[in-house]
This record gives structure tokens, sequence and C-alpha cells, in this order.
């Protein structure tokens, strides 16, 4: 049984053979993790829409994993306007309410030079 394990969403995939998450013992990393509409295939307009969906599949992962997002430690954000944190923030707290019990983040300019993408992420997990 091989030691790493790939981890796969439905919603969420990528297109080059890359799984969405790999997990060894405890430990889960995530690739990068778009706000593509899982119906369409495109990016919403607008940061606050993709960046729903960036959440929806950071969970989806980390639960897929076997987790929950408590599990969550770090999460690096790339936002094509490091500025515009308002929609990001807003969901941040939502999935992370306690301010004593927050994963570490990061956020820095977007360095994919993907055509209307507006936040990626990915995140890293350690699961008990």
């Amino acid at each position: 049984m091989a030691r790493r394990k790939s981890i796969e969403i439905e919603s969420f995939r990528h297109a080059n053979p890359i799984p969405n998450a790999s997990r060894i013992g405890n430990l889960v990393m995530s690739g990068v993790i778009l706000g593509r509409d899982p119906e369409t295939g495109e990016y919403p307009p607008s940061l606050a829409e993709q960046a729903a969906l960036v959440f929806r599949f950071m969970r989806e992962t980390v639960e897929a994993a076997g987790g929950t997002t408590d599990d969550i430690l770090k999460v690096n954000f790339y936002l094509k306007d490091a500025s515009d944190r308002a929609a990001l923030n807003a969901l941040w707290t939502e999935m992370f309410p306690d301010p004593d019990a927050r994963p570490a983040r990061h956020s820095q300019p977007d360095v994919s030079g993907r055509d209307g993408v507006f936040v990626q992420c990915d995140f890293t997990a350690v699961i008990d």
C-alpha cells in the first residue's frame, strides 16, 4: 500500500494529472484551489463569487482527506489585487469564527497569470 494517498473531490479537479491534495500520515497538503464554477468550468466575474467557491472546495478537500476545517493549519492565498481582501476576510471569519483558533494565513499578489482568476489558495492541514 502506498504511503502517500491522493485526495480528490468531484466539484473541483485539476486539468493535469494532479490530485486536489495529498496525505501522508496525518499531514495533508493541497495543490492550488481555484474558484472555477463546477457546472460551467468558467471563472465567475467577481472576487466574492470565486472566493466562495475556493472556500467551498477547501472545505470539501479537507473533508475528503478525513478531516474538518478545524484541522487546517495554514492557508496561502494568491490574489489578483492583494489590497482587495474584504470578500476574502468575510468568508475567512465565517469559516474560522474563533479569533483564538484560526489557521495561519498569508496573502500575496497572484502569480498565476491566468485570465479571469481573482483568487486561488493552497492549504496545509494536520488530521488526528
